[in-house]
């Protein structure tokens, strides 16, 4: 009889440290390490865009933004995670020498074929346990919607759908809004 192969476990830090020199972004789920494939050239646009439009409301606010080669570090109660989103905004950010965010405010995830399942089923779950969390965009590159998580005031997320290039998303938390014209500026949608 043949035994089930044992997956390696990676620890935290080796994980980190093989982060640090790798050219290629990995995600880490509990010990298990998952490389991520290459967004395409919308969802890149489409990410940048947020970054800007965002980052200029924030200038001179306590509140920054971060891209998508920051990871956000989740502290589950059995495990830890580290996942990339495409953007995200931190109020408390960690020392300017760690490679990850521990309290984001916002986090922007623009959605991709190969990724959908996990970043609607595993990561959304995931970031809607962080406690600093506010907003969560969930950004369909195919067409102008996005489905926004917001945090309620009595405890756990309302959910709303934006679509449309007219539609503007308030940003009370952060004191900005994200204008789905400027979020998909120069974005042409596949037919």
């Amino acid at each position: 009889m043949t035994g089930l192969r044992q997956p390696h476990v990676v620890t935290i830090a080796d994980y980190l440290a093989g982060e640090a020199g790798s050219g290629i972004k990995h995600e880490y789920v509990g010990g298990t390490v998952h490389a991520m494939a290459g967004a395409t050239n919308r969802h890149n646009a489409i990410a940048t865009s947020a970054i800007l439009s965002i980052g200029n409301q924030l200038r001179g606010k306590p509140c920054q933004p971060f891209n998508g080669d920051t990871k956000i570090r989740i502290a589950l109660p059995d495990h830890i995670r580290f996942y990339y989103p495409d953007a995200m905004v931190v109020c408390h950010p960690n020392q300017a020498s760690d490679h990850f965010q521990d309290q984001p405010v916002v986090i922007i995830e623009v959605l991709s074929d190969s990724t959908r399942r996990t970043d609607l089923g595993e990561k959304r779950d995931a970031y809607l346990t962080i406690p600093s969390l506010k907003v969560l965009l969930l950004v369909d590159p195919d067409a102008p919607a996005v489905t926004v998580h917001r945090r309620k005031s009595e405890g756990g997320f309302t959910c709303e759908y934006h679509s449309g290039l007219a539609s503007t998303l308030a940003l009370p938390e952060i004191d900005a809004s994200l204008a789905l014209a400027e979020l998909y500026e120069r974005v042409d949608f596949p037919p």
